[in-house]
């Protein structure tokens, strides 16, 4: 169709059509959704061809973020659309420059990889920008409170219940959870689920064997140290690089993984089968949040409708060595 007669529809200026079409400054949100609804009355889908989309994320240094923005990457291939990955501090100025630079690029969407979306009350400026300008843009690990996006996250409460009936089977009562920092969503979730999966089956105080830290081996080491002292015989941490850090602080104090103490990490990696013992790990499904991703991302750039309540992906546990029976009191180390 011609732009006049998409103007006439929605009851606005040809020029004004041409704007929200390649998604310039300048046009009232309003006006934004009136032309938008008149292209999906005429059956009018955006090319995504050639597009790029801007992936947020908070390191690449974390190799499950790296693993997440490569299969993002292999299924945005196929539909012509190119991710330009983009190393942020979640909720940070660099993190707004970016979606401010890159805008005007005719970016066709973007997403928010564990980024300030993961961050309650967080600044609202990037995913705001986005929104006056009418680019799509959904969420991993956590949704934005002021924002009407989709979100895919892996399914943290279900997660903690996997590590806490595993290491419950193995006689172990006393156990410890290495959460990341308070008001991180995904951590958030992980200690909800861990004190839920506790009280299910009547083992008391769990809250008392919650220690929050940084994502880092340091951070893993010093909470590692506090739930031994507690007298933890099996630990659960909310990422691998805690788990590696928490191997650190068992070996300090002369005490073995999984013979005195068993040890769970999270988010899985091929290295783990290396490490020694090899990590048994709660493994985000990469591949799932991946597809989802792609396919909800490329819906919102052809302006189809969408729904946009949070979908969570089942995690999976992935036994390896470093969990094992509890040592009986009085037992030889």
């Amino acid at each position: 169709m011609r732009l006049s007669e998409i103007a006439t529809i929605a009851g606005v200026s040809e020029a004004t059509v041409s704007r929200v079409l390649n998604r310039k400054y300048g046009v009232a949100q309003k006006t934004r959704e009136q032309v938008e609804a008149a292209l999906r009355e005429v059956g009018y889908e955006r090319s995504v061809k050639g597009e790029i989309v801007l992936i947020l994320v908070p390191s690449l240094k974390g190799m499950i973020f790296a693993e997440m923005c490569n299969e993002i990457e292999t299924y945005l291939s196929p539909y012509g659309l190119r991710a330009v990955i983009c190393p942020v501090f979640p909720g940070s100025i660099v993190e707004q420059d970016y979606v401010d630079m890159m805008i005007d690029k005719g970016i066709a969407g973007a997403i928010f990889l564990s980024s300030s979306n993961t961050m309650r009350n967080s600044d609202p400026v990037a995913h705001q920008l986005l929104e006056s300008r009418g680019v799509p843009f959904l969420t991993v690990n956590g949704p934005f409170a002021d924002a009407d996006a989709p979100t895919v996250s892996t399914d943290d409460w279900h997660a903690a219940e996997l590590s806490v009936a595993h290491l419950y089977d193995l006689g172990h009562r006393r156990i410890g959870l290495i959460a990341g920092p308070t008001s991180n969503i995904p951590a958030d979730r992980r200690v909800e689920g861990f004190v839920n999966a506790m009280d299910a089956r009547d083992i008391p105080a769990a809250e008392e064997l919650v220690v929050r830290v940084h994502y880092s081996i340091e951070g893993g080491r010093s909470a590692a140290d506090e739930l031994l002292s507690a007298g933890a015989t099996a630990i659960i941490a909310s990422s691998d690089d805690m788990a590696l850090g928490a191997y650190r602080a068992i070996t300090r104090r002369g005490l073995r993984v999984p013979q005195d103490v068993s040890v769970i990490g999270y988010n899985d990696s091929y290295v783990l089968d290396f490490t020694d013992p090899p990590l048994t790990s709660v493994r985000q499904p990469i591949e799932t949040i991946a597809e989802i991703c792609t396919r909800t991302l490329v819906t919102m750039v052809q302006d189809r409708p969408i729904r946009t309540e949070e979908v969570l992906v089942e995690p999976e546990l992935r036994v390896r060595r470093s969990t094992g029976p509890v040592r009986a009191a009085g037992s030889e180390p």
